[in-house]
């Protein structure tokens, strides 16, 4: 259902539009033909539910299967893109391989071994896993899971577990769990230490509250759209840690390549010889990828990733007759997968090198961005275009990863905030009135890069103005419009909303569904950063944690407004102890026990000053949204 206020396009965004339209001249019949083939089967409503709600339903996204020209209010190109993520089934990839696709963000692989199935990222809920995996059982007939090969460290390539698996099953040794080195202490980054703030941002960048249609959520340019439900994590029961490393897993050989700094901070390709096939994780899609997401990330290795692609082909290149990853579609045949890498590996290097050529000539970031193109050599192939990352500011992520936030502008090295520095330039353009007279008169010239940029200072001087909202949020819409990143669009178009209707309240992150699954360290860095010292009430304290299921313990300190973790110790002269498990810790720090309840129930028990743990976990900040508090 469209957004009743949402605008038409201007006449300004209908010819940016068509003449990006007249430069796309991609082979269409090749791509939807590679998108289809091996199709055997589609889910019978196309709807997955949980508890009575859709958390995924195809049918979403039928304008895109309807309409095969695109309207006015989206870009040419991602319109195309969306088309092709809209193809969704259980598809053969090769002799004993098929994908299910279409069904969540991301594909979940199937591999059938004489013990059952071998799969490959399983998803971002358990909810798609699930009917995927069911999928697969009720076409090719039922197997048990075995084994799961985590390819990398984002949560749509491991939230699905318990749709697939259980922990008593990997408890057991049932089923084996692989992961690249450094995969669970990334996971903690990403989704708890950085999570509150990056889960905000990620409605930015995925847009799942935007209405799909032709002015709403149209692809993500990596996949259809982002699935609802709960996402967890089972921990990887072996480890990769280098390339070169050979496991069989149920009969079936497969050969590694650790690729950390890429795509992500933690990742790995690897190679079936026995089956002449290469998964290339996400490191390969059809898409320029981020080098930098915007919902918030480390910057990634443009360089070290060309890199990881060249050293694939030399490996494997010569071998290969098909090609996979965890999103999109296949690559069929030896030469079509070489010159699909191939375009990959230079597209990568090319943005790291001319980045770097124009920053040490003195260009700043936002110069860079607007003077580097895609050259020709690019212009011909779809799975090289900005469907997901840009050039632009996978330019910016280059430059940051050599040279840090600052560029150089000693009046950028201080700036002043947002608030204050807005009610300055309103002020100095001569006030609200001036100010929004002279943006409206841009925004009829389609300058609506300008007019965001300028009543930027005018939202932050007058948050409650209707008039400066509107009209920023009109030039934001266009501005979507006109994207041919789905990210970007879903950004400006979440932005004119969040105007339109007000602030978004969203839950925090997924810390509370992973908290039982990380190390003791891990849980001490997540408390870390929520702990505010202004409402801690005791001085320096040294506290004795015993965690029961793991026989393990642990001293907190916490002085100096911050906190120090001492492991597998004991204090005799601590303030006070607690004994408790992991995942008791987890569900009072997920807001599901209070402090309280825990210690009735008998989870918690407290010794020596129990106050001291009351104020303790009274200063931990909840992070229920991420609405701006006093600090």
């Amino acid at each position: 259902m469209d957004d009743p206020l949402a605008k038409p396009a201007t006449r300004d965004t209908i010819e940016v539009n068509q003449r990006a339209g007249a430069l796309i001249n991609f082979d269409d019949a090749s791509d939807f033909a590679r998108a289809k083939q091996g199709l055997i089967a589609t889910h019978e409503t196309g709807r997955i539910e949980l508890d009575g709600k859709a958390v995924w339903d195809t049918a979403s996204h039928d304008f895109l299967r309807r309409e095969t020209s695109s309207p006015e209010t989206v870009h040419p190109g991602l319109w195309r893109q969306g088309g092709l993520n809209a193809v969704h089934g259980l598809f053969e990839v090769a002799d004993g391989v098929w994908q299910a696709r279409g069904y969540d963000i991301s594909n979940i692989t199937f591999l059938e071994t004489p013990n059952g199935w071998l799969i490959i990222d399983p998803l971002t809920t358990s909810s798609t896993a699930q009917v995927c995996l069911q999928l697969a059982n009720k076409t090719l007939g039922e197997k048990p899971v075995h084994a799961i090969i985590y390819t990398h460290s984002h949560l749509d390539h491991f939230g699905g577990i318990l749709g697939v698996t259980s922990e008593e099953e990997v408890d057991a040794g049932n089923v084996r769990i692989i992961a690249p080195d450094g995969f669970l202490e990334e996971v903690v980054r990403e989704n708890i230490i950085a999570g509150p703030m990056m889960s905000r941002r990620a409605h930015y960048q995925f847009g799942p509250l935007l209405p799909p249609g032709p002015t709403g959520q149209v692809d993500i340019g990596l996949g259809q759209s982002l699935p609802l439900g709960a996402s967890y994590l089972i921990p990887p029961t072996e480890t990769v840690y280098e390339t070169g490393t050979e496991l069989d897993i149920d009969g079936i050989q497969i050969i590694f390549q650790n690729t950390p700094d890429a795509e992500a901070p933690s990742e790995m390709n690897f190679f079936f010889p026995d089956k002449k096939l290469l998964c290339m994780a996400e490191n390969c899609t059809h898409t320029m990828h981020n080098l930098y997401p915007i919902r918030g990330a480390q910057t990634r290795d443009a360089l070290a990733w060309s890199k990881y692609i060249h050293e694939a082909l030399l490996l494997w290149g010569d071998s290969t007759d098909t090609m996979f990853a965890t999103h999109h579609w296949p690559r069929f045949g030896k030469q079509e997968v070489r010159d699909f890498l191939s375009l990959q590996r230079d597209v990568y290097r090319w943005q790291h090198d001319q980045t770097m050529r124009l920053a040490n000539m003195g260009y700043v970031p936002t110069e860079i961005a607007e003077t580097l193109k895609l050259p020709e050599e690019f212009l011909g192939e779809s799975h090289v275009q900005g469907y997901y990352g840009t050039v632009s500011h996978n330019s910016k992520a280059v430059y940051t990863k050599y040279l840090g936030w600052y560029d150089g502008n000693p009046a950028n090295l201080n700036p002043l905030p947002p608030v204050e520095s807005g009610q300055k330039y309103v002020e100095y353009m001569g006030g609200t009135e001036e100010l929004v007279e002279k943006a409206t008169k841009a925004f009829e010239e389609g300058d609506y890069r300008w007019v965001v940029q300028v009543m930027n200072h005018a939202v932050f001087a007058e948050p409650e103005n209707t008039e400066v909202r509107n009209l920023q949020a009109d030039a934001f819409e266009q501005l979507g419009y006109q994207s041919e990143s789905g990210t970007w669009r879903n950004a400006y178009l979440t932005a004119a909303r969040e105007l339109r209707y007000g602030p978004l309240r969203i839950p925090a992150s997924m810390g509370r569904q992973i908290a039982h699954a990380i190390t003791i360290e891990q849980l001490f860095d997540m408390i870390g950063v929520r702990f505010n010292p202004k409402k801690f009430d005791h001085g320096p304290a040294r506290i004795n944690w015993h965690f029961e299921d793991l026989e393990e313990d642990h001293v907190l300190g916490i002085q100096r407004s911050t906190i120090h973790h001492d492991p597998h110790t004991k204090d005799s002269k601590a303030d006070a102890e607690i004994m408790t498990t992991r995942k008791s810790i987890a569900l009072i720090l997920g807001g599901q026990r209070t402090l309280e309840e825990a210690i009735e129930e008998g989870s918690v028990t407290i010794q020596d000053d129990v106050e001291i743990l009351s104020s303790f976990f009274r200063a931990l900040e909840s992070f229920i949204t991420a609405a701006l508090v006093e600090p």
